[in-house]
This record gives structure tokens, C-alpha cells and sequence, in this order.
């Protein structure tokens, strides 16, 4: 629990910033269209040096999973916090990191 406690007060403190909304395209992916709300923690570090990513649903807004990621392109991992998503976000979620053979990852339930 203290794992699942730590992110919602990571998230609590953090404003959510949607940067790709929900059927926006990918900015160098174009065919790559966002099936739900995508974006970031403002004043927050991934991996990647940008923001720690989010996943933001259209149900009640607390977070109930994460998606751990591996890039084969990038060569990096990172963690993706899911906010509000019903099961169907959740699954349009896991597919969007398991579609292509660069990018795999895991879904964790809270």
C-alpha cells in the first residue's frame, strides 16, 4: 500500500498536464492517434528527463493501476500512472504499449 499511497500523493501534489488529448496524433508518429487522455506531472522527472507520465481516464479521478514500459527504440523503461480509467481505457491503454514490437509493457493493478 505505501507504494499505491505514495503515488496518490505524488499526484495530489502535482498539477496534470494533457499535452496529447484524447484523438490527438502522436507529434513525430502521425498515424498514431491518442485513444485516451495523455500527458505529464508538471515540475516532475521520468526517465526520460521529461515529466512523469499519465494516463487520464474518464471515471472517478484516482489512480487505479501503472503501466511499466520497455522502449526497444529509446532504450529506456518508465513508469505510467493510470488516473480515472474504466477497463476499457485501461485495455486501449495496455494495447497502445504492446502494439508494435519496440514498445512492451505491463499493466499493474492497484
Amino acid at each position: 500500500m505505501d507504494f499505491w499511497n505514495a503515488l496518490d500523493k505524488l499526484v495530489k501534489d502535482s498539477e496534470i498536464v494533457i499535452n496529447r488529448p484524447k484523438g490527438s496524433t502522436h507529434p513525430r508518429y502521425k498515424n498514431f492517434v491518442y485513444r485516451v487522455d495523455y500527458g505529464y506531472l508538471k515540475d516532475t522527472t521520468s526517465m526520460d528527463g521529461s515529466g512523469i507520465d499519465v494516463w487520464v481516464g474518464s471515471g472517478e479521478k484516482i489512480i487505479d493501476a501503472v503501466m511499466c514500459t520497455v522502449d526497444l527504440i529509446k532504450k529506456d523503461s518508465e513508469i505510467k500512472i493510470l488516473i480515472g480509467c474504466t477497463e476499457e481505457e485501461k485495455a486501449e491503454v495496455f494495447r497502445t504499449h504492446n502494439e508494435t514490437p519496440f514498445m512492451k509493457g505491463v499493466l499493474i493493478r492497484r
